[in-house]
């Protein structure tokens, strides 16, 4: 496959670089739970959490954003359609998918299924393409698959609600999008720009929601308990806007970027394991051998991809590159 002597991400971040972007972002989203967790268990709706989330994050990312534009708004017009599907389904969809799940099934089967998005990518490019994937990949699939089920816990696997079950697979659906789209060629617009832009289209769609009553929009202003001690609501919330927001969208934006759809996503399934290791850390919920052993299979189900596009790596040919 050729592609256009355009400066992309990918060429002008290495590996190693889109690597550790990747792991970034995952550590960066794995802590959003813990932190959000006291805000939920305070009286906060899911809607309200996710939306002051995305709005303030946004916020954080705009200075860094407009530095990086440097005035070249064409380049945002340019990407105004790659702009509109980050914000309403990587941001918002995802996220109302995802709490619509769990209103009926349990929360470990809800991300077992929305992180199964890695294994989707790998599907549709196989049906797209006609060609079966590589043998590195099926493996990395398999492994990683295990991983997930032993790090969330082998009960996730059991006979759920119907209607549960139809927006877990929308908020897989809605996260392969996200990383489809996050990988797309830039054409001149920095990912903190792309980020800050995502997060201030989905949060302004999920507040209007709010706002005429699709949603509900509940939060409370007192003290939670956080870090052993009371701490003040805007604490959790100012942690969860800043890392898992702000950080974790720029940084996972620029690794798929850099890695393309299929690696980054298999990168982002660090995830779950980072999400353990914090509500470990957090809230004293221990982690087990069976989790140990999960987050090893993920590690080398990512390992397993990582050595598929390695041999993939593209090839550059007087101003192309070829993929070989």
């Amino acid at each position: 496959m050729t592609a256009h002597s355009a400066p992309s991400a990918r060429a002008a971040l290495s590996a190693p670089a889109g690597l550790a972007a990747a792991v970034l972002a995952a550590v960066s989203f794995g802590a959003s739970g813990p932190f959000i967790k006291p805000l939920l268990e305070a009286g906060w709706s899911p809607t309200a959490a996710v939306t002051a989330r995305a709005l303030l994050g946004a916020l954080a990312l705009l200075p860094i954003a407009l530095v990086s534009l440097h005035g070249r708004w064409a380049a945002l017009w340019r990407a105004r359609g790659r702009v509109l599907i980050m914000g309403a389904v990587g941001v918002a969809c995802t996220q109302l998918a995802y709490f619509a799940a769990i209103q009926t099934i349990q929360v470990s089967t809800a991300i077992l299924i929305e992180l199964l998005a890695p294994v989707l990518l790998v599907a549709v490019v196989s049906v797209s393409t006609r060609r079966t994937p590589p043998p590195l990949v099926i493996t990395g699939s398999i492994l990683a698959i295990g991983g997930l089920v032993l790090v969330i816990g082998p009960g996730a696997i059991e006979v759920v609600d119907p209607v549960g079950l139809g927006f877990a697979f929308l908020a897989m659906v809605s996260c392969a999008v996200y990383f489809l789209v996050a990988a797309r060629p830039s054409n001149g617009l920095p990912p903190v720009a792309f980020a800050a832009s995502g997060l201030v289209v989905g949060g302004v769609l999920l507040a209007l929601l709010g706002a005429v009553g699709v949603l509900p929009m509940a939060a409370t202003f007192g003290e939670l308990p956080l870090f052993g001690s009371m701490l003040p609501w805007w604490v959790p919330l100012g942690i969860v806007a800043l890392v898992s927001t702000s950080l974790a969208y720029a940084a996972g934006i620029t690794a798929a970027e850099a890695l393309g759809s299929r690696l980054a996503s298999f990168v982002g399934l660090l995830e779950v394991v980072c999400a353990a290791v914090f509500a470990w850390l957090l809230l004293g919920e221990a982690l087990t051998p069976l989790q140990l052993l999960g987050g090893g299979l993920i590690l080398a189900g990512i390992g397993a991809v990582r050595a598929s596009e390695t041999r993939r790596r593209p090839v550059p040919v007087e101003g192309a590159m070829i993929v070989t």
